[in-house]
């Protein structure tokens, strides 16, 4: 681990969005002095402005398809975690252009400036979604991160996150191949904690939609849950441990939805959650320590009970979820 005074300059990507802020979070509480923000032109960012010694970070406005603000975002950083990946809470008008691009396209525009810079390390922010769906996987063993998910199963199912996320870690993948960049791949389950940002990130609304009553099994999404501040802190670990390399799946266990479900209404009784019978991910084979190769490292997670009710104090505080008054 660098002292302090010895910290390196970062671009982080996103860094106005859930996993981005918390990400800034962590690196300013590392002792890390100049974090390049880098953030989509016209979003707000001012709320990473009043997280402690903000005066670190420069903010850098940048659209993924300007190759340009990218690599003036990037200019001068030793390392680069690229966040930045559009997804919306609601299904894509025009996939190609509102999600494929921006991910491929920009994925590839970050790993260009990172070596023309001369960047040491690139963390790429991936997904469970670039693991599953895939129904070919092994029906007797839980999966790991030598799954891919299917992609014409997304396309015929028209589930475009997965596709863009997949298209862009294969894309990183591609490029380090041919340039020999140094990347190394996180891949979160449905992130959970405190919103630090101003609006609802999708991840979350996964909580707020189950505790307003919502049936929708999570089928395609689905792994397990991780505390959005493990996920930072595994990213700085990732770009600071030298022997890092490959995929990383960044879950505090697999287990069904249906089980989270439970969890989720034993805590907060007073809410309207749906109690599912029978497997929400059909065949998905549990496992506690999935996230084995981050355990390996020294990552410690944070209980998900822990993370459910951050996220639910946060809705509440935000006016995302109303209040609930138990029955008598």
């Amino acid at each position: 681990m660098a002292n302090s005074d010895t910290k390196e300059r970062v671009c982080v990507t996103g860094a106005n969005g859930f996993i981005g802020t918390w990400l800034v979070k962590t690196l300013l509480e590392a002792g890390y002095t100049h974090i390049h923000a880098s953030v989509f032109p016209g979003s707000d960012a001012s709320h990473l402005f009043s997280l402690p010694n903000s005066a670190a970070i420069s903010v850098f406005e940048a659209d993924l398809l300007d190759a340009g603000a990218i690599e003036a975002a990037v200019q001068g950083c030793s390392g680069v975690f690229h966040v930045a990946s559009p997804c919306t809470l609601e299904d894509p008008k025009d996939p190609e252009k509102e999600l494929l691009a921006p991910a491929v396209q920009g994925t590839l525009n970050v790993l260009e400036a990172a070596r023309k810079f001369g960047v040491r390390r690139v963390v790429l922010t991936s997904s469970i979604s670039a693991l599953v769906p895939n129904p070919s996987w092994p029906s007797n063993i839980p999966f790991d991160e030598s799954s891919w998910t299917d992609l014409d199963y997304c396309k015929s199912r028209q589930k475009w996150y997965p596709v863009s996320k997949t298209l862009a870690e294969k894309t990183a993948w591609e490029f380090k191949g041919k340039h020999g960049l140094d990347i190394v791949a996180i891949h979160p389950a449905t992130c959970l904690g405190q919103l630090l940002q101003t609006d609802l990130n999708a991840s979350c609304a996964v909580l707020q939609q189950l505790l307003e009553g919502s049936q929708d099994t999570q089928e395609y999404h689905w792994l397990g849950a991780v505390h959005v501040k493990d996920v930072a802190n595994a990213q700085v670990l990732l770009f600071e441990t030298p022997a890092a390399s490959g995929r990383y799946l960044c879950t505090n266990g697999i287990y069904q939805f249906g089980d989270f479900a439970e969890m989720v209404a034993k805590l907060f009784p007073e809410f309207p959650v749906h109690r599912f019978t029978g497997e929400t991910q059909p065949g998905l084979v549990a496992c506690k320590d999935a996230a084995k190769r981050l355990i390996d490292l020294g990552l410690v997670f944070t209980p998900i009970e822990d993370a459910v009710r951050d996220t639910v104090e946060s809705l509440q505080a935000r006016g995302y979820l109303k209040q609930q008054k138990l029955q008598p």
